[in-house]
């Protein structure tokens, strides 16, 4: 058995009545950011929130009635274990789902939701991985790996069909990777259906990107330790499926800060309308990364919309002071009254709104009779914080670093 585009299609067929075929929409903002045609596939709007119900229903739905009759198991920090849940619901299945230390709230919620049993085991989704097979070797249950199957594989590869009939004429598909199930079926069915030419860019969280020594040793090579926000492609090992087929069709494999996640997710709120999960923002962080590397048309398949409202909240916040709408800085002046009104009489006048103010008085090198007045406010980019900065010290004020 073997990844093609006949078995594509047929995973196609089954998936029509289960999946939604998700809209492809087309970004003025993050083209001007990118220097490229840029269309953004939303996957994020599919449903159970993210395009693993397609890999999960492919694989089920082939297991025998005597497997399906068994119950099935899976690990996951989220998506696959709401896409495996949603599956086995639709296809009357009952399904056991390991899920790390830590998972998003909402994703643990939504799992439960669909009719699964949840166990919470270990700290990364290899961890519960590992545990969920020790499972299946006690009670005969098939696990449903989030990547390392043909099935899986051939389910996530569904999408490019999607993006073939939507924009024929796409020069470039940028995938956010993890295990690499998604970024091995697109690189598969885009290949055979939009042509050779087109360039199939994968994306991973510098904290946890896996890919780059393991395409160059041509074996899953794992990480010794991972840390991103991206918790949905915080994957330590390949699959060894997708990672051979990775190596025939994918160029590249490149990474993302953090910083460029929360600018991704920033911008994907603000000018796009979309609310997207950090793993499913990583192909948007590239482009705005390094703009003008990529032909265009491109196309980036936004992963996953599952994010904790919390999560968001600190991403966006932290998003926005890589972007410069954030100031943060300390001043120092005497301890007499006056000096702080004056302070926030200064910064409105340069049109800085304050969000934060405090005073510390006991830092090192402080004299008796000074202040550090530490300010937080909201600007309008770098720009606007570098001329707040040099007027604070044209009008006298001694800044410090922060």
């Amino acid at each position: 058995m073997s990844v093609t585009i006949e078995a594509i299609r047929e995973a196609a067929a089954a998936l029509r009545p289960v999946v939604q075929e998700t809209p492809v929409q087309y970004s003025r903002a993050i083209s001007e950011l990118a220097g490229a045609e840029v269309w953004l596939k939303c996957e994020n709007l599919q449903t159970g929130g993210s395009f693993k119900i397609r890999g999960s229903y492919t694989r089920m739905c082939r297991l025998s009635d005597e497997q399906k009759a068994a119950g099935v198991l899976a690990a996951s920090a989220g998506n696959h274990a709401q896409g495996v849940a949603l599956a086995a619901r639709l296809l009357g299945i009952s399904a056991t789902i390991y899920m790390p230390q830590g998972a998003a709230l909402p994703k643990l919620a939504a799992t439960r939701g669909y009719g699964a049993e949840v166990r919470i085991h270990g700290r990364t989704v290899d961890e519960a991985l590992a545990e969920a097979r020790a499972e299946s070797e006690r009670t005969g249950q098939v696990v449903i790996h989030p990547f390392d199957h043909e099935d899986i594989v051939t389910g996530q590869a569904t999408v490019a069909l999607e993006v073939a009939e939507q924009v024929p004429t796409a020069r470039t598909i940028v995938v956010p990777t993890g295990g690499g199930g998604l970024l091995a079926g697109i690189a598969t069915a885009a290949h055979a259906t939009l042509g050779p030419e087109v360039q199939i860019v994968g994306v991973q969280a510098e904290g946890a990107a896996a890919y780059p020594a393991s395409l160059a040793a041509g074996r899953p090579v794992p990480l010794e330790s991972m840390h991103t926000m991206a918790d949905g492609i915080a994957i330590g090992t390949p699959g060894q499926v997708p990672l051979g087929i990775v190596r025939e069709h994918v160029r590249r494999v490149e990474t993302v800060s953090e910083e460029d996640l929360s600018r991704a997710l920033l911008v994907l709120a603000e000018r796009a309308k979309l609310v997207v999960e950090p793993s499913g923002a990583a192909g948007v962080a590239e482009l705005m990364r390094r703009p003008g590397r990529l032909e265009g048309p491109v196309v980036v398949i936004l992963s996953g919309g599952n994010v904790d409202p919390l999560v968001l909240m600190k991403v966006l916040r932290h998003g926005m002071a890589a972007a410069g709408r954030f100031l943060q800085f300390k001043v120092r002046v005497r301890d007499t009254p006056g000096h702080l009104a004056a302070l926030l009489r200064c910064l409105a006048d340069l049109d800085a709104n304050v969000l934060e103010v405090a005073h510390v008085r006991t830092a090192v090198g402080l004299a008796v009779d000074e202040v550090d007045i530490a300010v937080e406010c909201e600007a309008k980019g770098p720009g606007h914080c570098s001329e707040v900065l040099v007027e604070l010290e044209e009008s006298g004020y001694r800044v410090l670093s922060n």
